[in-house]
């Protein structure tokens, strides 16, 4: 049985990356924070498929939530094969304006998230001698953005650690790699006006932001890779950076 977690999943790329992975996979969690009716319409695309899905709502940044969120799955299925962290916030604005609560907030939903996640599923894949990690990262984990310094600063951090822990788990046969989207059209980008999307897709050489879908498509090939393909932090962002 082929099963799989998958965070932040009512929508963006977490969704289209789960209608995607439900073609594949036997059983796959999903999870979100509170839009749990957006959750259910992911299911449903999924179970469309002959996917088994369990959905959870809660905080990912909350290590007891995700270590009960990870027992169920592995009580249903046995184990968990493939764990893709997605689930993540941006904001933009100066740094001086940024007040300590918005820091731990950034860091807690998009860096400690990927600790809790991978401290709950990574003995499993120990024991089972096999595994899959994608952590969704971005092109500003690798170069900075200018008013999104806590969000790069959170993005590198998982670059580096995807690194790190791809060799600390190569050993066991489980590959972790990232990806560093650029710009996707998502809810991510909703404060975005017209005339910004159409100033930052002129900057794009491929003239256009990337979907949801190519992101949520580009996860499932990379999973199809070798495992020897590991510790690698690959851009999607159609030439941008």
């Amino acid at each position: 049985m082929k099963t799989a977690l998958i965070t932040g999943a009512s929508r963006g790329i977490g969704r289209a990356c789960a209608i995607e992975l439900s073609k594949e996979f036997d059983l796959i969690g999903i999870c979100c924070k509170k839009n749990t009716d957006k959750l259910e319409e992911t299911a449903s695309s999924m179970r469309q498929n002959n996917c088994q899905v369990m959905t959870f709502t809660g905080d990912v940044s909350d290590y007891d939530f995700v270590s009960d969120m990870v027992s169920s799955i592995i009580n249903k299925s046995g184990k968990i094969d493939t764990l893709i962290n997605n689930v993540g916030i941006a904001s933009i604005g100066l740094f001086t304006d940024v007040t300590p609560a918005d820091w731990q907030k950034m860091l807690d939903t998009n860096l400690t998230s990927v600790y809790n996640t991978c401290h709950a599923v990574v003995p499993h894949m120990i024991h089972e001698k096999n595994g899959r990690i994608i952590n969704v990262s971005s092109v500003w984990g690798l170069v900075g953005a200018s008013c999104e310094v806590c969000y790069s600063a959170t993005k590198g951090a998982i670059n580096s650690f995807t690194k790190a822990l791809a060799k600390e788990l190569a050993p066991s046969n489980i590959s972790v790699n990232a990806i560093a989207f650029g710009a996707v059209d998502t809810d991510m980008n909703i404060e975005l006006t017209l005339e910004d999307k159409t100033a930052l897709c002129e900057d794009i050489p491929y003239g256009r932001m990337a979907t949801a879908k190519e992101a949520g498509l580009f996860i499932s090939r990379l999973l199809e890779m070798p495992s020897y393909f590991t510790g690698e932090v690959v851009k999607f962002d159609g030439g941008w950076i």
